[in-house]
């Protein structure tokens, strides 16, 4: 969709940008069930902090996917905010479940989606910086 769009010629780096928006999604969907397998567990109080970060993470992915998915009219800083708030936040939320992810199999899943989205919010703050 977003290569029929009438400025998709000055998007920079296309793929990074469709890469960036698949990742974004793919979190947004592994944050949101890993939130919910993390509420099912025996140790519910330890996993508080896991299902806060799973869940910013999960609404903070699918805002990035919206705003880089606008085209028409973009402000460069605002995207760049966005893309360092979903990295941020991908960190964090991948730092915690890695924490977790020896006694969870949802967090090891989790974990390994949140870092391969920071790679992609960075790879696509990369092009914007260049």
């Amino acid at each position: 969709m977003l290569q029929t769009h009438p400025h998709a010629d000055r998007t920079g780096d296309a793929q990074t940008l469709l890469d960036c928006v698949a990742a974004c999604a793919e979190c947004a969907q592994v944050c949101t069930s890993c939130a919910d397998a993390c509420l099912a567990e025996a140790d519910l109080q330890m996993m508080v902090p896991c299902i806060r970060l799973d869940l910013d993470c999960a609404d903070i992915c699918v805002a990035t996917g919206r705003v880089l998915t606008r085209q028409t009219e973009s402000r460069a800083e605002v995207v760049r905010a966005q893309l360092q708030a979903c990295l941020a936040a991908c960190r964090a939320c991948g730092d915690e479940c890695r924490k977790h992810a020896g006694h969870h199999a949802h967090c090891a899943v989790c974990a390994e989606v949140c870092h391969r989205c920071e790679a992609a919010c960075q790879a696509l703050l990369d092009t914007l910086a260049a």
